[in-house]
């Protein structure tokens, strides 16, 4: 199974320049992949840098037949036209989707402190060994307190999920066509997505500390695979205008449990079509 997350700075490239063709052609050039996670995914939003309205969610799926598309914004405006402008995660999978869940996280006011909303989305897919949650975020990037809070509802997500997982096991009722049918959500989970934070900053211990006596904590994929070797730079490369330096925040998280399927992780590094760099997982 093989996963990609990428921040696409909705099509907008380290040279400025809003060309989702030039994302596209970047994605299809990295390779085959089962799931496809996408963070800063605008719908119209011509004020942004690059001055172009796009509407990414369309011009992806179209790029992907065969793959089914769900999309999470965290800000939806109206855009002054009688329409919507719209900015998230948008995830597409080509294996069947069960339960869709679109999480808004915590947004904690900070007095002087830019933010927007932030969510996570969490598709449910049928994956070679059986079901699986993918989950695809986007933490503030300007408010630790916020990246703390959201990481924090984070951790909840997936202790929810590991004690839901039991309930529904032990409870075996039929699916049906209520809401209140019983689906797959197991405890089984890869997350990722930009997190807005380095390698042993203190957001990054919380993402990957113990979440309670009996859950444990996110497993970050690259330490899993490669033990001490430093992350690969996700920003900073190829002439983009931020940050001063190369590192890493853009990452794979997975559950206690996945850790031995883990086969590769990866960061393309050559690619200019964003600000940060795609990251891959492949999972036995």
């Amino acid at each position: 199974m093989k996963l990609l997350s990428w921040n696409i700075q909705w099509g907008r490239g380290a040279d400025g320049v809003v060309n989702l063709d030039r994302t596209i052609a970047a994605i299809r050039m990295l390779g085959d992949f089962d799931v496809i996670c996408l963070q800063e995914v605008a719908v119209g939003f011509a004020g942004l840098q690059g001055g172009v309205a796009v509407d990414g969610v369309a011009r992806l799926a179209a790029a992907f037949p065969g793959y089914a598309v769900h999309f999470a914004e965290g800000v939806d405006l109206p855009d002054g036209a009688g329409g919507r402008s719209r900015f998230g995660n948008l995830s597409l999978s080509r294996l069947p989707v069960g339960q869709v869940f679109r999480h808004s996280l915590p947004r904690p006011p900070e007095e002087g402190m830019p933010s927007m909303p932030r969510v996570c989305l969490e598709l449910v897919v049928d994956g070679p060994q059986g079901p699986l949650r993918v989950l695809n975020t986007h933490l503030e990037y300007y408010s630790r307190i916020q990246r703390m809070t959201q990481i924090a509802a984070l951790h909840t997500l997936q202790s929810d999920a590991v004690r839901l997982a039991g309930m529904a096991q032990a409870d075996g009722r039929e699916r049906s066509d209520s809401p209140f049918a019983v689906w797959p959500r197991p405890a089984s989970a890869v997350i990722c997505g930009d997190f807005n934070c380095e390698p042993g900053s203190p957001e990054y211990y919380r993402m990957t500390a113990p979440i309670s006596a009996d859950v444990s904590g996110w497993e970050d994929a690259w330490c899993a695979c490669y033990g001490e070797i430093p992350h690969l730079g996700t920003v900073g490369q190829n002439g983009a205008e931020w940050p001063d330096r190369p590192y890493c925040c853009d990452y794979f998280f997975v559950s206690a449990d996945l850790v031995d399927r883990i086969e590769a992780v990866a960061v393309d590094q050559a690619t200019a079509a964003s600000d940060h760099q795609p990251v891959m997982l492949a999972l036995l």
